[in-house]
């Protein structure tokens, strides 16, 4: 490797999480995401030779082939939804019924903290799932628009250049997003969240009624408006009571010997959960939580391989 392609490669490299994280944003896919800045990188290298720092800094470039490729993969990509925000709320015994879309995917923190040595430079508010899933009731220039203003803070004219558009569009663009955004209820007030540790504790709470298949323990660790959802199926509902319903079926069908494995994603506290199956444990769902200072008002259950490989998951446990 030569002097000056080396030089570039550790001029660029400082990027790659915060590039990461701009294009799960956009995608609403932790392996798309992944698979994308991979070809933002190899598109900067090969036009590494037309960068010109005079006109934009190395960042505003890179953000520039970050958005093209992100606009142009959406263009043959559907929305990726959760439940929540595709129908309509179910009873909490209904028949589990899958859907054929393509679901917003969560992001491993592992992949937030990978080449950044800093750690600062992702603010983990703006990759909550609440957040990633009220992104797809945007347009792809709306979406854009929004992560490039208000969220990594590029000026006007900046994201301007980064989208190849002018500033009234952008501005429009942005002003459509924000309107949008408070129409699915996403406000900053409500993304703000007790401490790291504070949520841990909450989970941890969660985790013990869990193991104890204690279905009012669980109940009492929730808020009353909580919000279960668990793609790839459909259903999903709201409020205490139906929350414990589903529990009590869950441990009635899927019996109450289990193993959890804490996990986090999109800034957001978790686990593993794996069922009891002949002398051991089989990967069952990965659930990751929104918690409160009033308690966990939110709990998106996965239940995909795709997603349990890109949390280095097991598929199963020794008894």
């Amino acid at each position: 490797m030569t002097t000056k392609v080396a030089g570039f490669d550790r001029r660029v490299e400082p990027f790659r999480t915060e590039l990461l994280a701009y294009c799960y944003r956009m995608l609403g896919s932790s392996q798309d995401a992944e698979d994308l800045v991979q070809d933002v990188y190899l598109r900067a290298w090969r036009s590494r030779e037309r960068y010109d720092e005079t006109r934009s800094s190395l960042r505003t470039w890179l953000y520039r082939i970050a958005t093209n490729a992100c606009l142009t993969g959406l263009e043959v990509r559907g929305r990726r939804p959760l439940p929540s925000g595709l129908v309509a709320a179910s009873d909490p015994l209904a028949p589990l019924v899958p859907g054929e879309n393509a679901w917003l995917q969560p992001l491993p923190d592992s992949l937030l903290d990978a080449g950044d040595p800093a750690g600062t430079v992702v603010d983990r508010s703006s990759v909550r799932l609440a957040f990633a899933a009220a992104l797809q009731h945007l347009s792809a220039r709306q979406r854009a628009a929004l992560v490039l203003r208000d969220v990594l803070g590029f000026s006007a004219s900046e994201a301007a250049e980064i989208l190849g558009a002018t500033v009234v569009s952008v501005n429009s663009s942005l002003q459509r997003a924000r309107t949008r955004m408070q129409e699915v209820g996403v406000r900053p007030d409500r993304l703000s969240e007790p401490s790291d540790a504070e949520q841990r504790a909450w989970i941890d709470r969660y985790m013990t009624a869990f193991e104890h298949a204690d279905v009012e323990g669980l109940k009492r660790l929730l808020t009353e408006d909580v919000l279960m959802e668990m793609p790839p199926m459909l259903n999903w509902f709201v409020g205490p009571d139906n929350y414990g319903l589903f529990m009590e079926w869950v441990f009635a069908a899927a019996g109450t010997d289990w193993c959890l494995k804490v996990v986090a994603g999109n800034g957001q506290p978790g686990f593993a959960a794996y069922r009891r199956v002949d002398d051991g444990y089989e990967l069952h769902t990965l659930q990751i939580f929104t918690v409160t200072a009033e308690g966990i008002s939110r709990n998106s259950v996965f239940q995909d391989s795709e997603i349990f490989a890109s949390f280095g998951l097991p598929t199963r446990l020794d008894g």
